[in-house]
């Protein structure tokens, strides 16, 4: 059960207060929220898929978004939601200036059937259409990483710090292959890879899970991070992250990063960043904010 506190008014508020104490809400849910995936994985797992047979979903993704929607709306009643499952379930995902929470309930769903340890609660927090905060839990450790925007990024209290590496041939990057698997798009990809591989960097990663390797990178772990097909509840939350660790976040044609196109780079240094723009051949995927 979470506890609220009833008797503060978030619209009488100061903005800053009031945003502060929306992150101090988020953190509590995301705790709980984690929690719930980790008795889940030991539980039989009803799966079903989404827009291609690798696009899974499970009754504990709808139970944790359900969870978390439901309380932040009893507390902040004048929000609006963007969430992955009431996505997938018809709700059309726009991003207006009104204070907007951006969420996913569990972020490698496909880890999480398999019980492989890479899953993540994520809660980013936009306000006129700016990044505001991000909360991210690892439901396998219990690792927490939060970031608000002019005040630091933190991993379980302590800051964050991107590498500052700028030499590409030193450079860990990571990955994900994103839903669609059909053959065209599978050769762009691994081409994109041997690209990257040729460059050379140390080595290419793939971790099932979109926003715990950009927290990778926001943690200095690795230097980049680049994928087609996120949405944008992969990106929220990661995005000021990143950005309060020292890093830049940016769309993959090397202009500034639009949360609604499923497309994004992620690096510590910009000349990293601006590398692997120039490595990329796009994978085309619609827009969040468009009909499918």
């Amino acid at each position: 059960m979470i506890h609220m506190d009833q008797h503060r008014d978030p619209e009488s508020m100061e903005e800053g207060e009031c945003w502060a104490e929306c992150l101090d809400v988020a953190v509590r849910i995301a705790r709980t929220a984690g929690q719930l995936v980790q008795e889940a994985v030991k539980q039989e797992k009803s799966v079903s898929s989404k827009s291609t047979p690798t696009d899974l979903v499970t009754e504990a993704d709808q139970q944790v978004e359900d969870l978390i929607i439901s309380t932040l709306r009893e507390r902040f009643p004048s929000h609006r939601f963007i969430g992955e499952e009431s996505s997938a379930a018809g709700e059309k995902c726009v991003l207006t200036d009104n204070p907007t929470w951006i969420i996913d309930p569990i972020d490698g769903t496909c880890n999480f059937v398999h019980s492989f340890p890479m899953v993540a609660v994520s809660i980013g927090f936009a306000v006129k259409k700016e990044l505001e905060f991000g909360v991210i839990y690892h439901c396998f450790d219990g690792t927490l990483y939060t970031a608000r925007r002019g005040h630091g990024a933190f991993c379980n209290g302590v800051r964050l710090q991107v590498s500052k590496e700028k030499d590409m041939s030193k450079a860990l990057i990571l990955t994900e292959i994103g839903a669609k698997r059909d053959p065209n798009t599978l050769d762009i990809f691994l081409g994109n890879m041997k690209k990257l591989l040729s460059a050379p960097v140390h080595g290419v990663r793939i971790i099932g899970s979109s926003t715990l390797a950009l927290c990778h990178v926001a943690s200095g772990a690795a230097e980049a991070y680049y994928q087609y097909g996120l949405h944008c509840w992969d990106i929220a939350a990661a995005a000021v992250i990143i950005r309060e660790a020292g890093g830049c976040v940016i769309d993959t044609t090397g202009g500034p990063l639009d949360l609604m196109s499923r497309r994004v780079v992620a690096a510590g240094s910009q000349e990293i960043a601006d590398y692997v723009v120039q490595q990329l051949q796009p994978i085309s995927y619609g827009r969040d904010d468009h009909d499918p």
